[in-house]
């Protein structure tokens, strides 16, 4: 059977065409979040086939697998790449009204012109015609084929960059591929062991000894110099809630020594020491007019034989219901109060903290930046229609929508680009809705301009990284 996927898919009103084919639909992706690693866009990697491109590192295709009654082997185990791609064609057709659904027929129709659905009888006959194009179609290709501007990746300070390096240096892709630095680990403070080894490499890349509280500080801040140094303008924390409890830096060093001594912080130190870092790598990203992105809510690794038997991200996380509005008004407010807050993105999991955290955006807001606290797009478990959908309300009622900053694929997979026109068919779907309902004037001049902001213009002018001309 054909797919369902056709031009006005999710357009459900003469103003939403209008909106999505003439404004949003033509804008470059501007793709400020994403796990790509950036080993491969420097290689300018081929895949062998459609496993290696789609499915290896994507634990929504996993958590679906399972679901379905798939073994482990066909989703991150020895099963060949064939058998692991039919496991998930067997799967698809189980997926109605997950949002992997319309991801899996998008992505086939986009990068493939395949438009059959995928099942057990049609699974054959895409991986051969998707294979036999992946061979033409390296990451610079699949780049361009999305007009992806600019893509940013997540980076630990301690890792090198020599492939941001070398794409810095070569300057020959026309994507722009930034680092965002990722310093979770440098909270390590209650496992010793953990948090040695970290320091070891962040001591070796830094060339700054990190046996020392004041030698570990200046190896951070000389790695967040190198970060912007080769064009890295953002920082993102994951966390299940922002950690804000005062702590002086003397207690800070007491609580380091001691983990570098072999010795885990207690619950309240550990909360101490990264309510102290978390201020100072704000202080940092201001400074240098990064951008901080704060992802909170998920619990991690849940499932802990999987986590033994396969390790992290391995698609056993979910959604947490831990307090978040108290800590993280302390956390924003202690840098304000500084003048030191950088521009931030304030991302949830749980949907019944939309509000709190749109609130939250706007009392931050410092007259002088545009949007300068953003109620971040649907993210994770919320990156689907209805997920959108609820964002979008929530920053339309409580804050300014025309500012927001857009859609992110916060993905490990260069197929996952046409998460962008999905949401850019949902925004204009809403918009098309509201003008329909006599809402919204049918002003096509002002609704074009909010949705091309949203699309690109307002990242582009946020996070202040260059762009292809």
């Amino acid at each position: 059977m054909e797919t369902f996927i056709h031009d006005d898919f999710l357009l459900h009103s003469g103003p939403a065409r209008e909106l999505y084919h003439g404004y949003a639909k033509p804008q470059p992706i501007y793709d400020y979040h994403s796990h790509l690693p950036a080993d491969q866009i420097a290689e300018n990697r081929t895949f062998a086939n459609l496993t290696e491109a789609w499915l290896a590192g994507d634990h929504y295709k996993w958590r679906a697998m399972r679901w379905n009654g798939v073994p482990e082997k066909y989703c991150t185990g020895d099963a060949t790449p064939w058998e692991k791609f039919l496991a998930f064609a067997r799967t698809v057709p189980r997926t109605l009204r997950n949002p992997l659904y319309h991801w899996t027929h998008l992505e086939l129709e986009r990068y493939f012109g395949i438009r059959e659905l995928l099942d057990e009888t049609t699974a054959k006959s895409i991986w051969e015609r998707a294979n036999a194009q992946l061979a033409e179609m390296p990451v610079h290709e699949i780049l361009k084929r999305s007009n992806v501007a600019v893509s940013c990746t997540t980076d630990d300070p301690a890792d090198p960059l020599e492939p941001h390096r070398k794409l810095c240096v070569e300057g020959k892709l026309a994507t722009r591929v930034y680092p965002t630095f990722r310093p979770d680990k440098a909270m390590l403070i209650d496992r010793p062991e953990a948090f040695a080894a970290w320091l070891d490499k962040l001591s070796c890349v830094s060339g700054i000894a990190c046996d020392s509280f004041a030698g570990y500080l200046s190896a951070l801040e000389q790695r967040h110099e190198f970060f912007h140094q080769i064009g890295g303008r953002l920082s993102d924390h994951g966390m299940n809630a922002c950690d804000a409890e005062e702590c002086g830096e003397d207690n800070a060093r007491r609580i380091f020594d001691a983990a570098r001594a072999g010795h885990p912080a207690p619950p309240v130190d550990a909360a101490k020491f990264r309510g102290f870092m978390m201020l100072y790598l704000g202080r940092l990203d201001a400074e240098r007019g990064w951008t901080k992105q704060l992802h909170l809510g998920a619990i991690r690794n849940n499932n802990t034989r999987l986590m033994r038997e396969v390790g992290a991200d391995a698609g056993c996380d979910s959604i947490g219901d831990a307090p978040q509005a108290a800590s993280l008004s302390r956390y924003l407010d202690a840098l304000d109060r500084e003048d030191r807050l950088p521009k931030t993105v304030l991302y949830n999991v749980n949907p019944a903290d939309n509000y709190l955290f749109a609130t939250m955006a706007g009392n931050f807001q410092d007259g002088r930046t545009p949007g300068k606290i953003q109620f971040g797009s649907g993210w994770w478990f919320l990156d689907q229609k209805e997920g959108m959908e609820w964002q979008i309300n929530a920053l339309s009622n409580l804050g300014l929508l025309s500012r927001f900053v857009g859609m992110l694929t916060d993905s490990r997979s260069f197929l996952s680009f046409p998460r962008h026109e999905y949401f850019r068919r949902i925004l204009c779907n809403m918009l098309g809705r509201d003008v329909e309902n006599g809402e919204l004037p049918r002003d096509m001049k002002l609704l074009g301009e909010t949705v091309t902001g949203i699309c690109f213009g307002n990242a582009h002018a946020y996070f202040g990284m260059d762009v292809p001309r």
